[in-house]
């Protein structure tokens, strides 16, 4: 082998991941073995395909990203929370009883006469002001939703397209902005409603159908419902999840890898409502937690659900599947 030869073969040796030599051979031996460990654990497909992922949602702001979802979704509370409100005081309108009920507990319950009264005059207020309450919230809250679904979507169209930026295809008109994100909204509510229904419905058939056996006594059969109410949570969380990553970005995903990578949110998603069952409780224990327990939480839930809907969105994007054909469109307009 002539010189050039050999140069050109050692040139062509890729550059280690480790590139450290202290000249000691007994160290240096161990940091290449190291590093040919580090870049064979980083050749396996899932893990590159992990890596590509991070590396994407990383380039893309999705922490930052993940920060705007939270803050739009606490702040869509607010109208919400008003529309509850007005509903509770349309409830004790119409219930003079319920209305008797909760005022004398007011009274009895509270040792304090200067915050029994502030709560009874706040229901008074709820009774006095439920509509021009409950028209509000109504308005706030379909325009901070509609803000909110245009947000999300932003954020998962910066992770699935092909580039970074923008083309000119983005760009729409206001009315047509604002109506295809109300189109959006109802139909992730439909998405949510028909998942939490499934849910309700399916634990509640599994509880009757034991008991109507009279199988509940058996030790065995817990374990074994736990699970069916595991898989049901998950299935449930995968048709949410098969909605946004199908109708928020702009062309259709890849079918294997939009059917795997929801699946991958749907598992982390349940992965982060046994985490939050199992905090909030402690959080909420203390002092400080019994005042802002629950504001944190919710918080957190926010911020972990938008940076799992985002990572998965760039993992769908970045997956590379043999023979994964592209989903058709289905009719759907350009720019939607």
């Amino acid at each position: 082998m002539t010189d050039k030869q050999e140069h050109a073969t050692h040139s062509e040796q890729p550059k280690p991941l480790i590139d450290i030599q202290t000249g000691n051979k007994t160290v240096d031996g161990s940091i290449r073995r190291v590093s040919r460990f580090a870049a064979w654990f980083q050749a396996i497909p899932a893990v590159a395909h992990f890596i590509r992922a991070l590396e994407r949602f990383n380039d893309r702001l999705g922490s930052q990203f993940g920060a705007a979802i939270t803050y739009f979704s606490f702040l869509s509370l607010i109208p919400i929370l008003m529309v509850s409100f007005a509903a509770v005081g349309f409830v004790l309108a119409s219930n003079q009883d319920l209305l008797s009920e909760l005022i004398n507990k007011i009274v009895s319950g509270i040792s304090d006469p200067t915050l029994a009264t502030t709560l009874k005059n706040t229901v008074n207020t709820a009774i006095q002001q439920r509509a021009t309450v409950g028209i509000t919230g109504l308005l706030l809250a379909l325009y901070s939703g509609i803000n909110w679904m245009g947000n999300l979507r932003e954020a998962v169209r910066a992770q699935s397209r092909d580039v970074w930026e923008r083309k000119p295809d983005d760009q729409e008109k206001f009315w047509k902005k604002y109506l295809r994100d109300l189109i959006s909204l109802i139909g992730l509510m439909l998405a949510l409603v028909i998942t939490l229904s499934l849910t309700s419905i399916a634990g509640a058939a599994q509880a009757a159908i034991v008991n109507a056996l009279g199988l509940a006594d058996i030790e065995w059969l817990r374990p074994a419902m736990t699970a069916i109410a595991l898989a049901i949570s998950i299935m449930a969380n995968y048709l949410l999840f098969l909605w946004i990553f199908w109708i928020l970005p702009r062309h259709k995903p890849r079918k294997k890898a939009l059917f795997r990578g929801t699946l991958l949110a749907a598992i982390g998603f349940e992965v982060i409502k046994f985490v939050m069952t199992l905090t909030l409780p402690k959080l909420a224990s203390s002092p400080s937690g019994a005042a802002f327990g629950s504001v944190l939480g919710l918080m957190a839930f926010f911020y972990f659900f938008a940076r799992l809907t985002l990572f998965c969105a760039a993992w769908i994007a970045t997956a590379k599947y043999k023979d994964d054909p592209q989903l058709p469109e289905g009719g759907r307009k350009k720019g939607y």
